[in-house]
């Protein structure tokens, strides 16, 4: 009698088995092969396939186009603003880092003597209009870039007795600079220094 109970609970529980089984695949289906893949730990964007070392290409510096030129005009322009801005406050730190010495010293000098006649300079930067690559060359280890600046500003000077002597506080105008931009190669810092007013 003990035997027959024990395989009348193997079949019962067999049927069960069965059951649950055939419960579970209907609830959540066969695998056919064709699932998306799914990498546990990896953002779906920022997971990619390990690539194949790649030497890194020399950028050839004689001439600026493409990203190049477009990440060099943005620079351009963030330059020409701080320096103008840098100049009416009279901040020579910042002009120092954006300068030639030989433009450095320019700056310098027209900021002492403004100071020298007690004359205030009021500065507003706008924004820049258009910007433009009108020349580039590389002679021997230095890079050289003019680069045509339109901009908005207001600008006013004022004597020590505070009247008006140059431009008009409600009043926007337009500028337009040629700027020579220079780089020495051979040195890590990726900077450019302003080393020309072109008139």
């Amino acid at each position: 009698m003990s035997n027959s109970f024990g395989y009348l609970d193997i079949i019962l529980l067999g049927m069960i088995a069965g059951f649950i089984i055939l419960r579970l695949r209907s609830i959540l289906g066969r695998k056919t092969g064709h699932e998306t893949k799914i990498y546990p730990g990896f953002d779906e964007k920022k997971f990619s396939m390990p690539k194949k070392d790649v030497a890194p290409q020399k950028q050839n510096l004689e001439i600026l186009e493409g990203k190049d030129k477009k990440e060099f005009l943005k620079g351009a322009e963030i330059a020409y603003e701080t320096i103008l801005t840098s100049f009416a406050n009279g901040d020579l730190i910042k002009l120092k880092s954006l300068l030639s010495p030989n433009m450095f010293s320019n700056f310098s000098d027209a900021i002492k003597a403004r100071n020298k006649e007690n004359i205030k300079s009021e500065f507003t930067f706008i924004g820049v209009k258009e910007s433009s690559v009108e020349k580039y060359e590389k002679v021997k280890d230095n890079l050289f870039a003019t680069v045509k600046i339109v901009a908005e500003v207001i600008s006013v000077k004022r004597d020590k007795e505070n009247k008006i002597i140059e431009g008009n506080p409600d009043k926007i105008k337009f500028v337009s600079d040629n700027w020579k931009f220079t780089k020495n190669v051979n040195q890590n810092s990726p900077n450019w220094y302003l080393s020309e007013i072109i008139s």
